[in-house]
C-alpha cells in the first residue's frame, strides 16, 4: 500500500493506493487538487481516502492494516470505476474498518467528498476541546467511536436522543456534554426530571405545572419540567421507569410539544429538545409491553449505546489518573505497578463510577508523597485482589476479534502485526505517552517505541 506523505497545516487527509489501483489515487488526486482539496497536507492525519477501480481483496487488505495501525483515523473508500460497487462489497468494506464508500461520478461526488472530510474535521475539533476531552476521558476505540456519535448528533442536530446503557457508564455525563455542545440561539437551561422519583399522584404537576388552586396545596401556580425546559433541553433521566399511563400524556406533550396545566384549560406550547436515559433495554420492554412503541420511535432518533468498562478496559489507567488528581490536586500523584495491574484486572459491575469510588478511597488513604501503594486498597477489595489474580487471559473478547479476523481472511501474519501493534498503541495511550514506562510494561526496549515515534507509528 503505497502512502503519500502529508505537507504541514491542520488535520489533514491522506491518499492511499492499494496494490494495482495506483492509477485510480493518481486520478482521484488531480480531481481534489483542481477542487482545492490537498490530500497531501502534512499534518496530524484525520481521514484517508482509499480509491479503487476494481472491488478486490487488496482494497479490503487495507482498509484492514489502515485500521489497525490509525484507529482513530476516518476512512472513505472511494469507487473509481464506471459502473458502481455491489452492495456486498460495500457492507464488506465497512466490515474492514470503513467509515464509508462513495462512487466518483463528476462533480457531484467531489463536493461529497468535501462536505464529509469538512464534517469529520469539525467533529474531531470539537472531541480535542477542553469541554469534551477535559470531561470524558478516554482513548479506546469504543469510547471513541461513541464520542463522535454524540457530537454529530449535537451539533449538528435538534433531533431527541435516546442513551441506553448500564448504571454507571457516564450516560448523564453524554447529556450534558448533548446541552453543552448545543448551539441554538438564546438556549435555555438543562432540565432534569429523574423518572425513578415521579409520584403518580403528582407527576403531572411535575412534568406540566398546575395552577392555583388546582389541589390541595396548591397555593400558587407553578412551572413543570415542560415549562422549564422551554428553549434548552429536557433530559429524562431513567425513562424506563415511566408508568404506562404517564407514558401516554408524555407521547402527546413530546409530539405536539404542547401541553396543559394541571388545573388548567389552555394548552401551553414549548420547544425544548429531548434527552433520554435508561438502564433498560427499551425495545425489549416494548416487545413485552410495558414501554409504548409510539413513545419508544419518538424518543429514539438516536440512539447511543455507551460501553460498560470491560469492554473499554485500555480507558481504565487514565480515567483512574483523572480521578486520582481530582483528589490530589497539589501534585502528582501516581499507582505503582502492583496498583495499576490490579486495577486494570479488577472487576468494575458499576462501571466507571465504581471505578471513581474505588480510586477516590483509594487516594484519601494515601498519605505523603510518592505512588499509590497496594497498602491504600480498602480491606474490603482484598477479596478482588484475588479474583483479579485469577482473571484468564486471553479472554472471549479477544477470542471473538481473532475470529472475525480469520473470517475475513486476514492471515496469521496480519495478526500478529495489529495484536503487536495494537497492544503498543494501548499501552502508550494508557501511559498516556510516557515511552519509558510503556516499554517497561511491554518487556521492550525505550529505542524500540522511540523509532515508531519517529516514524509516525504512535501519532
Amino acid at each position: 500500500m503505497q502512502q503519500h506523505p502529508p505537507s504541514a497545516g491542520k488535520p489533514s487527509t491522506v491518499l492511499l493506493s492499494p496494490r494495482g489501483d495506483e492509477p485510480a489515487a493518481a486520478a482521484l488526486a488531480e480531481a481534489l487538487r483542481q477542487a482545492g482539496i490537498d490530500p497531501a497536507a502534512e499534518g496530524e492525519t484525520a481521514s484517508a481516502l482509499i480509491p479503487f477501480t476494481t472491488c478486490s481483496d487488496a482494497v479490503l487488505e487495507s482498509v484492514v492494516e489502515l485500521r489497525a495501525a490509525a484507529p482513530d483515523t476516518r476512512i472513505l473508500c472511494v469507487s473509481m470505476a464506471d459502473h458502481g460497487t455491489p452492495s456486498a462489497f460495500i457492507w464488506r468494506l465497512l466490515q474492514a474498518g470503513a467509515d464509508d464508500s462513495i462512487c466518483f461520478h463528476g462533480p457531484a461526488a467531489i463536493r461529497r467528498i468535501s462536505a464529509l472530510l469538512d464534517r469529520w474535521n469539525a467533529v474531531d475539533t470539537i472531541l480535542r476541546s477542553e469541554p469534551v476531552a477535559g470531561t470524558l476521558i478516554g482513548h479506546s476505540a469504543s469510547w471513541r467511536r461513541l464520542l463522535r456519535q454524540v457530537v454529530e448528533a449535537a451539533c449538528f442536530t435538534t433531533a431527541p436522543i435516546l442513551i441506553m446503557g448500564e448504571t454507571g457508564t457516564g450516560k448523564e455525563l453524554l447529556a450534558r456534554l448533548i446541552h453543552d455542545l448545543d448551539s441554538r440561539p438564546s438556549k435555555g437551561e438543562l432540565v432534569t426530571v429523574d423518572c425513578t422519583v415521579i409520584v403518580p399522584e403528582l407527576s403531572g404537576s411535575e412534568l406540566f405545572g398546575h395552577e392555583r388552586g388546582a389541589f390541595t396545596g396548591a397555593v400558587q401556580s407553578r412551572d413543570g419540567a415542560f415549562a422549564l425546559a422551554h428553549r434548552g433541553t429536557l433530559f429524562l433521566d431513567e425513562a424506563g421507569e415511566l408508568p404506562l399511563p404517564l407514558q401516554a400524556q408524555l407521547l402527546r406533550a413530546i409530539q405536539e410539544k404542547t401541553y396543559k396545566r394541571v388545573g388548567g384549560n389552555s394548552w401551553q406550547h414549548t420547544d425544548f429538545r429531548l434527552v433520554c436515559a435508561t438502564n433498560r433495554d427499551l425495545p425489549a420492554e416494548v416487545a413485552r409491553g410495558a414501554f409504548r412503541p409510539d413513545l419508544y420511535f419518538r424518543l429514539a432518533t438516536w440512539i447511543f449505546r455507551p460501553p460498560p468498562l470491560r469492554e473499554r478496559r485500555a480507558d481504565i489507567l487514565p480515567l483512574a489518573r483523572h480521578f486520582l488528581a481530582a483528589v490530589h490536586p497539589e501534585g502528582e500523584c501516581e499507582f505503582d505497578p502492583a496498583v495499576e495491574e490490579f486495577l486494570l484486572n479488577r472487576d468494575y459491575p458499576g462501571n466507571v463510577r465504581e471505578l471513581r469510588q474505588l480510586v477516590t478511597r483509594m487516594g484519601q488513604r494515601h498519605a505523603g508523597p510518592g505512588p499509590v501503594t497496594a497498602g491504600d486498597l480498602p480491606a474490603e477489595e482484598w477479596s478482588a485482589v484475588e479474583q483479579a489474580a485469577r482473571r484468564v487471559w486471553p479472554d472471549e473478547l479477544f477470542d471473538e476479534s481473532i475470529r472475525r479476523g480469520v473470517a475475513q481472511g486476514i492471515e496469521l501474519r496480519q495478526i500478529s502485526q495489529a495484536a503487536s501493534d495494537a497492544a503498543i498503541r494501548i499501552t502508550v495511550q494508557q501511559e498516556e505517552g510516557n515511552l519509558q514506562r510503556a516499554a517497561k510494561r511491554l518487556g521492550i526496549t525505550d529505542r524500540a517505541l522511540q523509532m515508531r515515534r519517529a516514524s509516525g507509528q504512535l501519532g
